[in-house]
C-alpha cells in the first residue's frame, strides 16, 4: 500500500473586510507564473520590484505579499502603484508583520493592508490599530467569532494607533504627568 502526501490548500476563498466576510478577488502568484491579463494578483516583494523596474506590470491592479523577513523600505517609492499589500503571519508568535503594517501606514500607504496566515482573534484588534484593514482567516474559532461579531477589543488605549482614535487631550482615562 502506497501512501501519497497531499497538499491541503488552507487559503480561504473569502476575506474579512469592513465587518463581514466577502469573496476574495485576489490571487497569490508564484514567482515563475505569468501575470494574467485580468484579475488581481499578489506578487512577492522581489518579483514586484523586478517587474516594476522592467516596466512589466502594465496598468493592472497588483499587490505585494510581504513575508516576515522582507524589508518595507524598497517598496516605499512604489506605494502609489500598489492596490493592496498582504502581510504573512506564518506563526502566531511572529510579530514582524505588525511592524511592516505600521511602517506602510507611516509612509502613507492608503490601500488595503491584509493579514494572511496564522491570524487569531486576539491579534485582530491590535492588527487594526497598526493599519490592517482585511484579514484572510483560516483559524476556525477566529472565523466563528468574526462571523458572530464577537470582538474582544478593549475600548480604551493609552497610545494612539493608525485608525480613528479619540483625540489627544480628551482621554479621561489617560493619566497626566503633574
Amino acid at each position: 500500500m502506497t501512501i501519497q502526501a497531499t497538499t491541503i490548500d488552507t487559503t480561504p476563498a473569502d476575506v474579512f473586510r469592513a465587518g463581514h466576510f466577502v469573496p476574495d478577488d485576489w490571487r497569490r502568484l508564484a514567482d515563475d507564473e505569468i501575470i494574467p491579463a485580468d484579475g488581481k494578483v499578489f506578487l512577492s516583494v522581489g518579483r514586484f520590484l523586478a517587474d516594476a523596474e522592467a516596466g512589466a506590470l502594465g496598468n493592472r491592479p497588483v499587490g505585494v505579499l510581504i513575508e516576515p523577513a522582507d524589508r518595507v523600505a524598497p517598496l516605499v517609492p512604489h506605494l502609489d502603484r500598489l492596490t493592496a499589500i498582504a502581510i504573512d503571519f506564518p506563526k502566531f508568535a511572529d510579530g514582524r508583520g505588525f511592524s511592516h503594517a505600521a511602517l506602510l501606514k507611516r509612509h502613507g500607504f492608503a490601500g488595503e493592508i491584509r493579514a494572511v496566515g496564522n491570524v487569531l482573534i486576539d491579534q485582530i484588534t491590535h492588527m487594526r490599530r497598526v493599519g490592517f484593514t482585511a484579514f484572510a482567516v483560516t483559524h476556525a474559532l477566529t472565523r466563528r467569532y468574526l462571523t458572530e461579531g464577537r470582538d474582544p477589543a478593549p475600548k480604551h488605549y493609552y497610545q494612539p494607533g493608525a485608525g480613528d482614535e479619540v483625540p489627544a487631550g480628551t482621554r479621561p482615562w489617560l493619566r497626566k504627568l503633574a
